[in-house]
């Protein structure tokens, strides 16, 4: 496996770990529709909600979460839209980002982001 994709299953599931240590239910991991990937479907409390995990080795081009530009914002409006029909869901959703910067011999430093973006805006 690539270093990168290594380094981003790394960050995947230190976010899992930081949901599930804030009370989130992670309901699905890496869930498909097309060409959009959501990194984790969670529920807080009635919230249903959809993370997109952003980790980077460093920050030297940029915080992590700076990545989660208007294209991938759409990716994940579009494909939330269709798992939420998939299930039937019809109530408050919500869009976070998880920051990881994971460095090798360094700390991980994760950071959460709710309501990161509003569809539409």
């Amino acid at each position: 496996m690539a270093r990168h994709n290594e380094i981003g299953k790394a960050g995947e599931l230190a976010a899992r770990n930081l949901l599930e240590n804030k009370g989130y239910a992670i309901l699905e991991a890496n869930w498909r529709f097309h060409r959009a990937e959501v990194d984790l479907i969670a529920k807080d409390g009635k919230i249903l909600v959809f993370v997109e995990v952003k980790t980077r080795s460093s920050d030297a081009f940029g915080k992590p979460e700076a990545f989660v530009d208007a294209r991938k914002q759409r990716f994940l409006t579009e494909a939330a839209s269709a798992y939420m029909e998939q299930i039937g869901h019809d109530w408050e959703i919500r869009f976070d980002v998880v920051s990881v910067l994971a460095s090798p011999g360094r700390e991980v430093l994760l950071e959460h982001f709710e309501d990161a973006f509003f569809p539409g805006l």
